[in-house]
This record gives C-alpha cells, structure tokens and sequence, in this order.
C-alpha cells in the first residue's frame, strides 16, 4: 500500500502514520552513526526518519528490529514474525546486500526470498517501502560487483510493484558517491550518509521534513603512495578482520539483540542498545 499523493507536510496536515517498523541488518541497525551520548547505540538513517515522523504526530511509535551482519534469510526469520506483531502502519525493509556482495552471492535467489518476506508484511496492509543499492561504481572493496547490484535492484522494483510497495532509489541518490558519505570501514554510511539517506526516504513518503541538505567539501587530491597507504591501513583495521571472520563463520551480529524491540513512542520511550561484542568491522 502506497501512501495518497497528499501534501502531509502543508499546515494542518499529517502524514497517515502511527506505528513504524524497521527490519534489517546494519544499514538500518545504523552501523556507522554512532550516537555518542549512549554507548554501544548507533542512531542512523531510521532514527532520523522516525523523529520528522514523530514532530507533531500524537502517540506516534517507533520500533527497529534490524542487527548488523543478518543475512536475508536470518532477517525472514528472526523479524518478520515480531513486525506483524506489531502491526505496523508503515514498514521499512533492507535485506540481501548482505548475501549480494558474498562471492557466489545469487541476487535472483536472494530476491526470490525478499518476495516472501514482502508478502508476508503486505498481509499488514501497511505502507512497504524497500531499498535497492547504491552504484558502487566508485566504491572500494564492492565496486567490482555493481553488475551483481544493478540485477538486485531490478529485482527489488519487480517485487515492489507486485505488492505495490514504494522504492527507496539509493541507485540514483548521487550524493552517495563522495567520500564523506561513508564511513570509515568503506561499508557502511557515516552520519553524512545516513542524515541525506534520511532526507531520501522522507521525500520517498512524500513527507515534508527539517533535514536540511548538506554538501561534502570536494576531496583534497592524494598521491599514488598516500592512497596505497590509506588502503593498507584500512585493509589492516577492517579488510582482513572481516575475512578472519567470515573464514571461522562468525558475524558482527553474534550477540547483538535489536536496539528498539518493542515499538514504543519515540520521545519518552526507553531504548535500549542491542548488546554488543567488540568488533572491528560491523557488517
């Protein structure tokens, strides 16, 4: 279900919502925005949504079930059940980066499996909305899959029509390609990311909003050898972490329990951070 082309945002109106849901892995978790006034919470794209939706919206609530390294089939599994339950108005689901950019990734096997999911939350009634992928075109580590990326992202808006779902077009969001917008890991967003994410998806909604746009410094030119000093000291801190990892069959998300389980109203409400083991390199 799709929200009427309605100006919510024009004095006296409102947009529809009162119940969100967010389901995914660290994207939506918020890797990569940490809130430095709770320790071990990351605030990210989705709290931002949440706050715009919830000024000046009465007993609006808020709830984020996503846990950073979740491949889709553990994000069917772990958080489909719990979002019906909590019959939500409005979902947000990211799933399946986590499987694409995986050597031997299938994005037509993952998308198969996202087309369950949605039908299983379109069952709600409730206003979907999916993410398709960024072009990592110019991205380090992913770029060499932007083929593998564009065939999901086809996908996703196949899905999306048939259950009438919106699309969140991070594809077509240029403001992705600067460097400032990620962070450090080169995997997740940083609070620039995550803030203009934000604006994407409330324009998404058709919903007016206070986030203003805010534009990276041009990137200061480097040398051949400070950029290969750059690479390995990155490939050191998080590249070979994340291999080590993967190699034992160990996840970021061991441990983790969602940081906003029960949907509670945003401002008031108790949010406790999912628990975390010290990691590098939260994928």
């Amino acid at each position: 279900m799709t929200p009427d082309d309605q100006p919510f945002g024009v004095p006296g109106a409102k947009h529809p919502w009162l119940r969100y849901v967010a389901l995914g892995d660290s994207f939506t978790e918020g890797i990569g925005d940490p809130d430095e006034s709770r320790p071990g919470y990351h605030r990210g794209w989705a709290d931002r949504v949440a706050e715009e939706l919830a000024n000046g919206t009465e007993n609006f609530a808020y709830a984020n079930l996503a846990i950073r390294g979740r491949l889709i089939e553990q994000i069917r599994d772990e958080q489909i059940a719990p979002a019906l339950e909590l019959k939500p108005d409005l979902i947000t689901l990211c799933a399946g980066g986590n499987n694409v950019i995986r050597p031997g990734g299938d994005p037509d096997e993952t998308a198969r499996i996202l087309d369950t999911m949605v039908q299983l939350l379109a069952t709600t009634g409730a206003t979907i909305v999916l993410f398709n992928g960024p072009d990592v075109r110019e991205t380090p580590v992913v770029g060499s899959i932007r083929g593998k990326v564009a065939i999901f992202n086809e996908n996703i808006r196949t899905v999306a029509a048939r259950y009438d779902a919106l699309v969140a077009d991070m594809w077509s969001l240029r403001e992705l390609t600067a460097k400032e917008m990620w962070d450090e890991d080169r995997l997740h967003f940083s609070p620039l990311g995550h803030h203009t994410i934000a604006r994407m998806v409330l324009d998404t909604l058709n919903v007016k909003h206070d986030l203003d746009p805010v534009e990276p410094r041009p990137v200061l030119e480097r040398s051949w050898r400070e950029a290969r000093v750059d690479d390995a000291v990155w490939a050191r801190h998080h590249l070979f972490p994340w291999v080590i990892r993967r190699l034992r069959g160990r996840s970021s998300g061991d441990g983790v329990t969602p940081k906003r389980p029960n949907i509670e109203p945003l401002f008031g409400g108790s949010m406790p951070p999912g628990g975390s083991p010290e990691e590098s390199f939260p994928v």
